[in-house]
């Protein structure tokens, strides 16, 4: 990759609680280059939606980005910008679009106003001018009656086209980067589909680079092109994404891919990740995935795995790098169980 668009180093943000310290986002690295899309995929409470939060430096009480955190973008530490240098960022050169748009828009508020806020608060002008560009922005985005809609609130439009409205609040100033915490999650699969097709489209017409973030990786494989994924608030598998859904390393990213549906598949035959995410507050010792994983022995208990490298640009945080030979010993990696009629 030649010299990233963001790069992230080393990035911790803990949560000071009553149970302890949250250590949801735990030494994560990595970069992303201009106009590429990237996936960042894991189960909830895996750290992708804190490290969404940290990158914009929106993460609040308790919560903290540690020191020694990097967060590099045009030349600039994030992390040690102050805030009103930041809040010059957020929204003009990174912006975001969240998985719910009802609560990333004002109800009170009509559409055009909110996207017209956005050019005002960046660019000035008056707020005709500001009006114009939201209404041109909602073309953008396949509103239809774009004009009309602008004059609505969000409660008269459908849960798509409100979504297609936080989209067009996240590039009416063509942003450099926009970061999409689960932007179909809440929208029938129809919907989904339009949604994803016009996040490509507008990064081919803007030249954006795209953060998605998601637990679907039906979703990955449509969208971009290279995966990171995250468990127990690190990474554990970087690849391609033709590298990782061909020959994907971590035992974590092997139980995501079986447990997708496939074409044909028998519906009694559907492979579980037995267990459930840890809390951050006690991330187990050794290898976070230990416990829930078929191929586990004492060395993943007592150490800590690195990245190794597998491949060129692909990495995965799991012992098997080096005992290839204990993958062998198991048979049934994953549990197989019946489908809910």
């Amino acid at each position: 990759m030649a010299e990233p668009l963001l790069s992230v180093r080393d990035l911790r943000t803990y949560f000071y609680t009553e149970n302890g310290v949250a250590r949801s986002v735990d030494g994560v690295s990595f970069a992303i280059g201009g106009g590429e899309t990237v996936g960042l995929v894991g189960e909830s409470g895996c750290g992708k939606s804190v490290t969404a939060l940290s990158l914009l430096r929106l993460v609040r009480a308790p919560g903290r980005i540690e020191p020694g955190s990097r967060i590099e973008f045009g030349g600039k530490d994030l992390v040690t910008l102050d805030e009103k240098s930041m809040r010059a960022i957020r929204g003009a050169s990174i912006s975001m679009v969240f998985q719910e748009p009802m609560t990333a828009l004002n109800p009170v508020f009509k559409i055009g106003d909110q996207i017209a806020e956005v050019v005002r608060v960046h660019h000035g002008g008056t707020r005709q001018e500001a009006w114009h560009r939201a209404v041109q922005m909602l073309e953008t985005v396949g509103i239809p009656s774009p004009a009309q809609r602008a004059n609505e609130y969000p409660h008269q439009l459908s849960g798509g086209m409100r979504q297609r409205v936080v989209i067009a609040m996240a590039l009416v100033m063509n942003p450099a980067l926009v970061i999409a915490d689960e932007p179909t999650t809440a929208l029938d699969v129809t919907i989904q589909a339009q949604i994803l097709e016009l996040l490509r489209e507008l990064q081919q017409k803007f030249g954006t680079s795209i953060l998605l973030i998601t637990h679907d990786l039906g979703v990955v494989a449509e969208s971009v092109s290279r995966v990171i994924v995250m468990y127990g608030g690190e990474i554990v598998e970087e690849a391609l994404v033709t590298d990782l859904f061909a020959n994907a390393h971590h035992p974590y990213t092997e139980g995501l891919l079986n447990a997708m549906p496939h074409v044909g598949q028998e519906r009694e035959r559907l492979a579980t990740i037995p267990g459930t995410v840890p809390p951050p507050t006690a991330w187990p010792a050794g290898c976070r995935f230990h416990d829930r994983c078929p191929y586990a022995w004492d060395r993943c208990i007592a150490e800590h795995p690195p990245l190794y490298q597998i491949a060129d640009g692909h990495v995965s945080r799991c012992h098997l790098a080096v005992e290839p030979e204990r993958r062998a010993d198991r048979h049934e990696p994953f549990v197989v169980q019946k489908a809910i009629a």
